[in-house]
């Protein structure tokens, strides 16, 4: 009996997407298929050998794992990885899902009684990560919002804003003397 296995995943356009593919003994062939077409396929000895939109984009490596280079919308389908270990056939299935790339976060300001708010905003499918970055100041703070007591307020810093998904990271930048009235 093939033991079936499914995961979803999530790559961004633009990025080098490698499936996790965690298999601890010796592979002698591999197929991978994308909607049930073939894509990639390596028999022992020899060279993979790609097909169709990901030919020239990606590359299967000997432990299985197929990482796609520069990621497009349309590389978003069901991937299935079998493999055969000279004993048992083995079948792994991925739905990957491509989002847009991150967009520049958009940064925000006003004082709210004695602070000063900075708000950072992104709009993005994903749940990203955020980080405030101070020019005067060594620590980074994972928040969307960063309050400084008005009276610390140094008119020559520079806040920067930073999101992050997956491997992908945007900052923009604002100069504290823009944010005070």
């Amino acid at each position: 009996l093939a033991h079936i296995y499914s995961e979803d995943l999530v790559g961004i356009m633009g990025e080098n997407f490698t499936f996790p593919v965690q298999i601890d003994r010796k592979i002698v062939e591999t197929v991978w298929k994308k909607n049930k077409d073939k894509v990639a396929e390596w028999e022992e000895q020899n060279k993979p050998t790609y097909f169709g939109p990901l030919r020239d984009r990606s590359v299967l490596m000997e432990n299985g794992s197929l990482t796609i280079v520069n990621l497009e919308k349309d590389d978003a389908g069901t991937y299935e990885l079998q493999y055969w270990d000279s004993v048992t056939d083995h079948h792994l299935n991925f739905v990957l899902f491509v989002l847009d790339s991150l967009p520049e976060p958009k940064i925000s300001c006003n004082t709210s009684g004695d602070e000063l708010v900075l708000s950072c905003t992104a709009n993005f499918q994903g749940s990203l990560n955020y980080a405030w970055k101070l020019s005067n100041d060594p620590c980074s703070y994972q928040n969307q919002e960063l309050s400084i007591p008005l009276e610390n307020v140094d008119i020559t810093t520079n806040a920067t804003c930073i999101i992050k998904f997956s491997q992908t990271e945007r900052r923009s930048e604002i100069s504290l003397i823009q944010c005070l009235p």
